[in-house]
């Protein structure tokens, strides 16, 4: 259950930092990028059993 809540806050904050807006734009894919390895290394820890 835990890790269900967790993955879908993960991926609102995935989708909240594209750089749609144009004060964002200029930062490029960075934000995006770090939340998506964290995304990832959640995934991999459930499918692992350890969360």
């Amino acid at each position: 259950m835990l890790g269900t809540i967790l993955i879908v806050i993960l991926l609102l904050a995935l989708l909240g930092a594209l750089p749609r807006w144009p004060h964002s734009r200029n930062w490029g894919y960075y934000p995006t990028g770090g939340i998506g390895l964290i995304l990832i290394i959640v995934v991999i820890l459930l499918l692992l059993g350890r969360i």
